[in-house]
């Protein structure tokens, strides 16, 4: 019996040894193609497997696609930093907290698409040569998921259609996107491009808690005219 819980504890160390060096091996892919696109290149996934010091088949497992190994790169790296800010910004579900936590989430992913923005450059040209029939995985869901962290408490109070316009819209106003149009069409330097960031978001949520409540006035005029007939 000894033996075989001492195979037992031997198989469950083995595997969780395995999972680390995948970890270690997918991050030292992520890290490898960071630097390399962080001084000008667009490397290929054979060119960041050899300079990685990983094979190339092992690289390909992890990153099918040159798009997706350079997605990943650009935005893992993020993921920390960000999470931090929302978890530090107010957690209530009134409105006040809601519009903090947006100007967190704003403000944060704005500065790190600034810091990173030769990357961030990068990943877009390389992204936007795929049409959307490509099949290539889709950029942006961590976005997505840090907008919805944002701003979650009001799923309930919108409404499932609203909530979703209101997500989408938030989209438009952060990351480098919302940067190139303000940078390279608008002329705005990096302080005023985030200012205007800032003003956007709040004038969506703004307008969106509006909505909502001229809906709910509408219905409560629906309702009374009903009862008075």
């Amino acid at each position: 019996m000894s033996i075989s819980h001492s195979n037992d504890f031997s198989a469950a160390g083995l595997e969780k040894g395995r999972s680390s060096q995948k970890l270690r091996t997918r991050r030292a892919l992520l890290e490898t193609a960071a630097a390399m696109i962080a001084k000008g290149f667009r490397p290929t996934v054979t060119e960041v497997a050899d300079a990685a010091d990983v094979s190339r088949r092992t690289a390909y497992r992890y990153f099918p696609t040159q798009v997706k190994l350079m997605t990943e790169a650009a935005l893992e790296g993020l993921r920390p930093s960000m999470e931090a800010a929302l978890d530090a910004a107010p957690t209530g579900t009134t409105t006040g907290a809601i519009e903090a936590r947006v100007d967190a989430l704003v403000g944060q992913m704005q500065q790190l698409a600034l810091a990173n923005e030769a990357l961030l450059r990068t990943m877009i040209h390389e992204t936007v040569l795929h049409s959307p029939d490509d099949k290539q995985p889709p950029r942006g869901t961590r976005r997505v998921e840090w907008i919805d962290a944002a701003v979650h408490p009001l799923r309930t109070r919108l409404g499932p259609a609203s909530y979703s316009r209101l997500v989408s819209a938030l989209a438009l106003t952060t990351g480098i996107e919302a940067l190139l149009v303000l940078r390279d069409i608008r002329g705005l330097s990096a302080t005023q491009a985030v200012q205007v960031s800032h003003w956007m978001a709040r004038a969506l949520l703004k307008q969106s808690l509006a909505d909502r409540d001229a809906e709910k006035r509408r219905a409560r005029d629906k309702r009374r005219k009903a009862e008075e007939s």
